[in-house]
């Protein structure tokens, strides 16, 4: 499996290198920092012919926030004719637990939605439940 993971903070209380930690039995991962790295990130995967399949993305970025980049993501696939299955699965790492930000998050696109700070349990009970791990 080919992870991007997309968070403006490195450390944080689930920053990118605690998601990379929790994640690095699942395959490779690479990270971004914010909305238009991903997108280029993204963007480049596909142009390689090495999708991602799952994108790990934090809502509160400055510049391009995650509500905004997974509008894009999703607009990407769509031009591509990507759709279903084919798609990159994303979920959503974020401290924002409000009914607004969950369901809007959903409407968008993603199918995953978790609180921080996250556990090594609850990431592969996700991971689980998407088909991205036995």
């Amino acid at each position: 499996m080919k992870t991007l993971i997309v968070d403006d903070e490195l450390f944080g209380r689930i920053g990118r290198i605690m998601m990379r930690k929790l994640l690095c039995d699942t395959g490779a991962c690479d990270m971004a920092v914010n909305g238009i790295e991903a997108m280029e990130a993204f963007r480049m995967a596909w142009e390689e012919n090495s999708p991602y399949d799952l994108v790990c993305l934090d809502l509160m970025m400055p510049g391009m926030d995650g509500h905004e980049t997974l509008k894009a993501l999703r607009a990407y696939e769509e031009q591509r004719g990507i759709f279903g299955e084919k798609r990159a699965k994303v979920i959503i790492i974020s401290a924002k637990e409000d009914s607004k930000s969950v369901l809007s998050s959903f409407r968008e696109g993603c199918e995953g939605y978790l609180v921080k700070p996250i556990t090594k349990n609850a990431v592969d009970a996700q991971l689980k439940e998407l088909g991205l791990k036995d």
